[in-house]
């Protein structure tokens, strides 16, 4: 269809400038344009019954309008997982332990007893002197001091007795026991006889509750020291059983009880 198309509008040109060229050849012209004028007609009737191609789409599609809002930035996931937080029960740092043992305070040494060499000789004689009247003689702390230092006795210096009773080991309670066991079981004394014995200045010279110590753990019958004491005044003293009785029971005398006292006036034989 196309190159028939062709061939008439060729044909119809050129018979266009046959007709503009050739002027004096008029008949010949007009019958030229006659026939050209039915082929022309012949040639448009053709191409008005002739399929034209399809027009060409008046709109031609156009670029895709480009986005008018870009997508944005996806938004943050709020639900996703965020850092995880400080674990509230993860083990602090352990406490310091207040009951922990802290370090030991620097032990300070006791001042020793002074080396042998740097006590005085009497010193040291008077503490062996001590050591032997209370282990022998089992004088109390003041008895011994008295002895070392007496003109009559051991005539130390106050210092040099001082440092042996400082430092002689004595138990004075069993001392006092000691001599209490001697006035009963020699002399026969009373209770009450024993502990003034043991605290009078004159005697013993222990304090009222080494006395007592003593007192109260001395063996000792009380009715056969009374006894014993009734018949010495008789024997000795040729006293009666009265002046007995009387000298058993007096503050001067045996200071027994008048339980005591009868008992052994009652056994007289």
């Amino acid at each position: 269809m196309k190159n028939t198309f062709k061939k008439t509008l060729i044909i119809a040109l050129a018979a266009a400038v046959l007709t503009t060229g050739c002027s004096g050849r008029k008949t010949t012209s007009t019958s030229l344009s006659d026939n050209s004028s039915v082929t022309a007609a012949d040639t448009t009737a053709s191409m008005a019954e002739a399929p034209t191609e399809a027009p060409a789409a008046t709109e031609a599609p156009t670029e895709a309008p480009a986005a008018t809002e870009a997508p944005t930035e996806a938004p943050a996931d709020t639900d996703a997982p965020t850092e995880a937080p400080a674990d509230t029960d993860a083990p602090t740092e352990a406490p310091v332990d207040t009951d922990a043992p802290t370090e030991a305070p620097a032990v300070t040494e006791a001042p020793t007893e002074a080396p042998a060499d740097n006590v005085p000789s009497d010193y040291i004689s008077a503490l062996k002197k001590a050591e032997t009247y209370t282990e022998y003689l089992h004088l109390s702390k003041q008895g011994v001091y008295d002895q070392l230092i007496s003109e009559y006795g051991e005539g130390f210096s106050t210092e040099a007795a001082q440092y042996a009773i400082d430092n002689v080991v004595a138990d004075w309670n069993a001392n006092a026991l000691e001599q209490a066991k001697t006035y009963s079981d020699n002399l026969h004394l009373s209770k009450q006889g024993i502990f003034d014995q043991l605290i009078s200045e004159y005697g013993g010279k222990f304090t009222p509750e080494e006395a007592q110590y003593a007192i109260d753990n001395v063996e000792a019958d009380w009715n056969a020291n009374a006894l014993e004491q009734a018949i010495s005044y008789r024997d000795n003293l040729n006293m009666s059983p009265s002046r007995i009785y009387d000298q058993l029971i007096s503050e001067y005398g045996g200071k027994f009880t008048p339980a005591q006292a009868q008992y052994a006036v009652d056994n007289l034989s």
